[in-house]
């Protein structure tokens, strides 16, 4: 059936052919375009966490607005003359930008301390550095032991400050991702109109047009205060972070990777190819095949707005690599037919080429589907998108390899092939003697690979440490070591507590009011319901929970009521704050002091407080998990009023239930995705045993990067935890090509020994040229600017060599032992 669709439409017809692929590639060309780049946070979230729900309504209701901090390091003093000039001069720059709202600095934040002034006062209006002139000793010291500035807007040796870059919100923005996101929730509950999914749709067009209208905006004024900072390099040292810089920097390394990837990859492949087959044509034939594969996908991608995250950025690498392994197989056998029957026309060669290959690459490539495919099961979306662009990139590339080679190659003159003796590797052929002569040792090397495993793998932590995601040499890792080490932590992290709704309590009397002084008694009528929020229950669950987060070593800054407090208590004369006087403050603080101090962590109408920390990202013995577990069981504890609730929110929360649920999902997946390639297996082989020995030759080099991992404590990040079905995929590929061969050179002469050996001289340099083009594809990943990726290539590198040696070494070695072409023929006898 094969033969005859070749025959009749295919061969009969190569011209039109290749004018059909041709406008159907430029079709796809077109989609290509059209693909985009999305690195921002939302793409590493769960679109059904509760925690996300709840962690925008938290940013709704505490007015979270995004900023960008710059990190200052004077070569003067930070309070001399020069350098607060500096501050000024780059704070007032930074201010003509279009989207900053104002500044957060030593300049402008109230001096409280300076000397220690009256609670009253406060009411007033305090000055600052801005203002008027201080006691430098005494601002010095304010700002290295005040609750509200120490390790926070200036480091503990007074040599770094922050200067906060609060920036405009978005409103629309937000109004379309509110509205996508609602429609979203519907649909994913089957609860979605006709109507509201033409919305969703329209809506999602609308959000992402916008979206890139304000990346693009927000890349610009990003630029602009690098090109700012860049005026003043000479007088202090300065660095630039923050998640939307993150968020821009990202984008250009992941444009950036695209690049290296294809022209690195491109480059390798040449020489390779050169160097193996020394033939203009079998270097000009794989190219054309892989451009065509690479422009289709990417057109697929573009036209289903699949997006490319940081997850998924080596798309490129893995759809040239896995296309190439395709054409070498077909190069290698139409080479290996050229040679053996020197007077076959090159329809024979090339039909047989194809018929031979066809069954064993489909299968192949199927494995390699179902291996990316078991990312779809994950909840994430890159991650999804990861598994939906190469299980469609794959077959993309299987179908145009065995359309686009054969086509092109009949139309061409048979050329003959000469084998050299002195250009074949002796590595095959050693690999031949140790199976057939040293099989002991490698059982015994398998056996210790799976001690080694086991054992590693026992020692796997699942980590997602966001400052070792770059290059130390990057501004963004410098920044955010600045931030994490001397300005209290990246990572941030909420606590709210939510108090047990009260009845209102009676106003007070007249009577009572006439004893209060003078400041207490500008309280109105109307605001007496603040005063009695402010209890001293409430404010001891604040102080005692904010006193417990500041023990922890991995925690940096903590902020809350109780920061106010403990600066209150040195203005009122050593004495506690009351709720008179906070409910005062929380009415009639000047706005912008309002704003920093106290807004961000009480909220009287929902009867709730926010405690904001910043973990220390950098901390080796940082555990996020663990520590999330810990604090939420030690809070639990430390609350005496059991009435009162609390829930832990931000990007921390975020961010490890998105990696926690990407383990589980990995490890329910692996299992499964064993299951389906051991049924393949059987499909393929016919034989339970044939499937077995398959599946041992694969877990066994794919396991060992479980226990490299864990001995080198590399972490199971958002990168590295999909290599495993990565690498079941590819490398199956190999297993199957070979277990093929071996039945077909078994028939000749029923000869174990023999069937190995012609074996490894034939399918076996096919194997070696394809895992060698893997290997070397995928080292070029190390030239990115993102260490996940590096990790990510190197693993796969160090895997595909484990699977290589079990598939010549393990593979056959196993055939040999168990003989199961044996019991087959006995059973047909």
């Amino acid at each position: 059936m094969i033969k005859k669709l070749y025959d009749t439409f295919i061969f009969k017809y190569p011209i039109i052919v290749l004018f059909i692929l041709t406008i159907f590639v430029s079709t796809l060309g077109y989609f290509a375009t059209k693909v985009e780049i999305d690195a921002s946070a939302e793409t590493l979230l769960l679109d059904d966490d509760k925690d996300l729900k709840f962690f925008r309504e938290v940013n709704k209701t505490y007015n979270n607005s995004d900023f960008l901090i710059v990190t200052f390091s004077p070569k003067t003093d930070l309070l001399s003359q020069e350098s607060l000039k500096d501050i000024k001069n780059i704070s007032d720059e930074f201010l003509k930008l279009e989207n900053v709202e104002d500044i957060t600095s030593i300049l402008n934040v109230p001096l409280l301390q300076s000397p220690v002034r009256p609670i009253s006062d406060l009411v007033a209006g305090v000055d600052s550095l801005e203002t008027k002139e201080f006691d430098k000793t005494l601002v010095k010291n304010e700002f290295l032991t005040s609750a509200l500035y120490k390790n926070a807007l200036v480091s503990k040796d007074f040599t770094t400050t922050a200067i906060v870059l609060n920036l405009k919100t978005d409103i629309k923005y937000f109004e379309l991702l509110e509205a996508r996101n609602s429609l979203l929730a519907k649909k994913r509950d089957n609860s979605i109109t006709k109507d509201e999914e033409q919305k969703l749709d329209e809506v999602i067009i609308e959000f992402k047009h916008y979206r890139d209208l304000a990346r693009n905006k927000e890349t610009i004024e990003i630029q602009n205060i690098r090109n700012i900072i860049k005026k003043y390099d000479s007088n202090a040292k300065i660095f630039l972070g923050g998640v939307n810089m993150i968020a821009s920097d990202i984008v250009g390394f992941v444009k950036s990777d695209l690049v290296i990837y294809g022209s690195s990859l491109v480059l390798i492949l040449v020489f390779i190819l050169w160097y193996i087959f020394r033939h203009i044509r079998w270097i000009i034939l794989p190219f054309i095949v892989c451009f065509i594969s690479v422009i289709s996908t990417a057109g697929i991608l573009g036209l289903f707005g699949w997006e490319v995250t940081v997850i998924s950025s080596n798309f490129i690498a893995l759809q040239l690599i896995i296309t190439i392994s395709i054409v070498l197989h077909l190069i290698v056998r139409y080479r290996e037919l050229n040679i053996k029957y020197k007077h076959a026309s090159q329809y024979k060669l090339v039909i047989n080429t194809v018929l031979s290959k066809l069954e064993p690459s489909f299968f192949a490539i199927i494995t390699t589907v179902v291996g990316f495919g078991s990312l779809i099961l994950s909840h994430i979306e890159p991650v999804i998108n990861l598994g939906l662009m190469m299980s469609t990139g794959i077959a993309i590339s299987l179908f145009l390899s065995f359309i686009t080679f054969p086509v092109i190659l009949i139309l061409m003159e048979k050329k003959d092939e000469h084998e050299k003796e002195n250009t074949r590797f002796s590595f095959i052929q050693k690999c031949s003697g140790v199976v057939e002569n040293n099989g002991k040792a490698i059982i015994i090397v398998s056996i210790l690979t799976i001690v080694f495993s086991v054992t590693g793998a026992s020692k796997l932590i699942v980590e997602n440490s966001f400052i070792n995601y770059f290059k130390k040499s990057t501004d963004i890792y410098k920044g955010m070591k600045v931030i994490d080490e001397e300005l209290g932590g990246t990572t941030p992290l909420d606590i709210i507590i939510k108090f047990k709704d009260e009845p209102k309590v009676a106003k007070v009397t007249n009577k009572t009011q006439d004893q209060y002084d003078d400041f207490e008694n500008e309280f109105d009528e109307k605001n007496d319901d603040k005063q009695y929020w402010f209890s001293q229950d409430k404010m001891d669950t604040i102080m005692a929970v904010h006193d417990y987060l500041e023990t922890i070593p991995e925690v940096g800054k903590v902020q809350s009521l109780a920061s106010l407090l403990k600066v209150g208590e040195l203005l009122n004369n050593k004495r506690n704050l009351d709720g008179i006087t906070l409910a005062l403050l929380y009415n009639q603080l000047p706005e912008d002091y309002k704003e920093l101090i106290l807004s961000p962590y009480i909220n009287i109408e929902k009867n709730e407080a926010r405690i904001t920390m910043r973990l220390i990202d950098s901390n080796p013995n940082l555990r996020r998990n663990e520590l999330l577990n810990k604090i939420n069981h030690d809070v639990r504890d430390i609350i005496k009023n059991k009435e009162t609730t609390y829930q832990l929110s931000n990007l921390m929360v975020l961010y490890n239930n998105m990696l926690q649920s990407l383990f589980n999902s990995q490890v329910s997946t692996l299992g499964f995705t064993v299951i389906v390639l051991f049924i393949m297996f059987l499909i393929l082989f016919r034989s339970m045993k044939v499937a077995l020995i398959a599946l041992v030759s694969n877990i066994i080099p794919i396991s060992s990067i479980f226990g490299i991992m864990g001995w080198l404590n590399i972490p199971l990040d958002v990168m590295t935890i999909t290599i495993a079905a990565i690498a079941i995929g590819i490398g199956v590929d190999d297993t199957i090509h070979f277990i093929h061969r071996f039945e077909e050179e078994f028939k000749i002469d029923h000869n174990y020994i023999e069937a190995m050996r012609r074996s490894h001289q034939s399918i076996g340099y096919a194997m070696y040229y394809t895992s060698l083009v893997i290997i070397l594809g995928f080292s070029i990943l190390v030239l990115s600017n993102l260490i996940p990726t590096i990790y990510f290539g190197l693993l796969t590198v160090i895997t595909m060599i484990s699977v290589l040696a079990a598939d010549l070494l393990l593979l056959p070695k196993l055939l040999l032992m168990f003989k199961p072409y044996k019991q087959l023929k006995e059973i047909k006898k």
